[in-house]
């Protein structure tokens, strides 16, 4: 297992990170089987856990928690705050209230006193960076985190938050969690070399492009839709959507090279994020022992540069060929947002 400093923080983390979005009941239900899975990932060298509040309301953490009794001071902890929990207002987004707890919550389903890496997991347009920012930055002060960061931000906002953080004195996002892929590789463009301008660590999610690249997925082959991710996002898998043909095309051409590279199609995929300069560490979420093993056995591959060419020929650099946090759209982008209401638009 290879092993990289996060950012600039001094911390040692693998290569690979495991990820727990897929334990409890969004898709592992055994929580056996899934602190099975936890402790196989650290036997084989990985010492990065990464979860969050929401995965399963909680159930992820807990199962997480209870992982890694005995095992809590060879590892680094990661979770995030930001979305929902329970109903009623005040129990979700990036304020102070709710940061300050959040992480209680999250501490105690964790069984621990303290997180290694406490992200917020998405931007928040009702709060202003700065108090994010300071609820943070008194946390780690009281010593229940060690760092925090950032997750699925635009590259302007992760500029802004250092510009806050400098002029006001706070501490600062030392990492960021963005989506990256074969399939979704627009974070290239600006997301990454702001990261590395900022000396930023980057742990990436989803290398398999929400399934794509498991080869599950392949054109003209009828696949189970009933388990895994069609059942998160069915409208993702329409076969009539020329959203799902293009990957399928791309996915077959990918197929090919792997084959010529001598390795699987989810090997190929994981070790082409790991191959960028701005990536420390690339999130495999297995639901099942079998995908862990698959995943471990490709952790040790490494890409030449002309496979890297040969990709960069399949799907060209900075471009997605389909937006990987579609459940999550920009707010800029809202219709009210690009449009003038009609009356300004008469009277200008």
């Amino acid at each position: 297992m290879r092993y990289r400093t996060l950012g600039r923080t001094g911390i040692e983390v693998s290569a690979h990170c495991l990820g727990a979005m897929m334990f409890g009941a969004v898709g592992n239900p055994d929580h056996d089987d899934c602190v099975r899975i936890v402790h196989t990932a650290l036997d084989a060298g990985i010492n990065f856990v990464d979860t969050a509040d929401m995965y399963s309301a909680g159930e992820s953490e807990q199962i997480v928690g209870a992982a890694l009794k005995g095992r809590r001071e060879d590892v680094v902890l990661a979770t995030k705050v930001h979305f929902p929990l329970g109903e009623g207002p005040n129990r979700s987004g990036n304020s102070r209230r709710w940061i300050l707890r959040a992480v209680e919550d999250s501490l105690t389903r964790l069984q621990t006193d303290w997180i290694d890496l406490y992200q917020v997991h998405r931007p928040d347009e009702t709060t202003d960076i700065e108090e994010t920012l300071s609820a943070l930055t008194d946390l780690v002060h009281q010593g229940k985190i060690r760092a925090f960061g950032c997750s699925t931000f635009p590259a302007e906002e992760i500029v802004e938050s250092h510009v806050v953080a400098e002029r006001r004195g706070l501490m600062r996002f030392r990492s960021e969690q963005p989506p990256y892929s074969i399939l979704a590789r627009g974070i290239e463009t600006s997301v990454l070399p702001t990261c590395q301008r900022y000396g930023m660590g980057v742990l990436t999610w989803s290398p398999l492009a929400f399934g794509f690249l498991t080869g599950r997925y392949r054109r003209g082959v009828a696949a189970d839709l009933s388990t895994g991710r069609p059942t998160i996002r069915p409208e993702r898998f329409d076969p009539s959507s020329p959203e799902t043909a293009a990957k399928l095309d791309i996915v077959e051409q990918l197929v090919t090279l792997a084959d010529e590279v001598g390795c699987s199609l989810p090997e190929l995929a994981v070790a082409f994020v790991v191959a960028h300069p701005a990536v420390t560490s690339v999130i495999i979420g297995p639901r099942t022992m079998e995908q862990l093993e698959a995943s471990l056995k490709g952790a040790a591959l490494l890409l030449e540069d002309d496979v890297l060419d040969r990709i960069d020929e399949i799907v060209a650099p900075g471009t997605n060929v389909y937006n990987p946090n579609g459940p999550w759209p920009v707010p800029a982008l809202r219709v009210d947002r690009r449009r003038r209401p009609i009356t300004d638009r008469a009277a200008a």
